[in-house]
């Protein structure tokens, strides 16, 4: 009798690729702009060579729609922005707002973002890693599947450059809370809290209509932002 095969944690995927339809719009942006923003995964990411200067680098991992995504890059031109997510109207969307707003300082994967960190990405290469509002895979038989496990965070040291941050939302309070034990068991990262639990949010993170919206029904959001020491 063989053995039933053992399932490596580290490789668990948090994802599930829920497709939806895109817009009119979004269809648009991915026909007509898909070369001049999406990097291909199976060639080698040069971060230089990619945004034509030098530049720190931040990456969103999930940028959902890309609303904040498109916000930030705005407001700060001289930061270069990798956006990594697996659902094609997303795409489509930050794409149709990175034309709408002339914004020149974001690429995109459209690719399983461990993967993409894993094997395009060089080490000690990001300024900053970005985390909004993940899947909190809520029900307790799931939680295997949250992206902020040990084996993550192993890969984030590999990537962060030494002072750069790692900043993850959420507005699940019991996510807030496992996210928090498990970055506190990194030596290697440092919380930015005084009180050593959250951060306020941050100017650079843009509030957005659904978090406004919660925010209005008395929700909270939880952000947690760490450092390489």
């Amino acid at each position: 009798m063989t053995e039933p095969k053992k399932i490596d944690p580290a490789r668990i995927r948090s994802f599930i690729r829920r497709q939806g339809r895109a817009t009119a719009g979004q269809k648009q942006a991915l026909e007509n702009h898909w070369d001049k923003y999406c990097l291909p995964p199976q060639q080698a990411f040069d971060a230089e060579q990619t945004f034509g200067r030098r530049a720190r680098l931040i990456v969103e991992i999930g940028f959902g729609n890309g609303e904040s995504l498109a916000a930030m890059a705005a407001a700060n031109p001289d930061l270069n922005y990798l956006g990594i997510e697996v659902h094609r109207p997303g795409v489509g969307h930050l794409i149709m707002l990175l034309e709408q707003r002339g914004i020149n300082n974001v690429r995109i994967y459209h690719h399983d973002a461990i993967e993409i960190l894993e094997q395009k990405i060089p080490d000690c290469s990001v300024a900053g890693v970005h985390l909004f509002f993940p899947d909190p895979w809520h029900k307790r038989r799931h939680h295997k599947r949250r992206i902020v496990r040990p084996s993550f965070l192993e890969l984030l040291n590999k990537k962060l450059a030494t002072g750069a941050y790692f900043h993850a939302a959420t507005d699940w309070h019991d996510y807030a809370k496992d996210m928090l034990a498990t970055l506190a068991t990194d030596t290697g990262l440092k919380n930015a809290s005084p009180t050593g639990d959250y951060c306020p949010r941050p100017d650079y993170r843009p509030l957005t209509k659904f978090e406004n919206r919660g925010l209005n029904l008395g929700h909270g959001v939880w952000d947690l932002i760490f450092t390489k020491v």
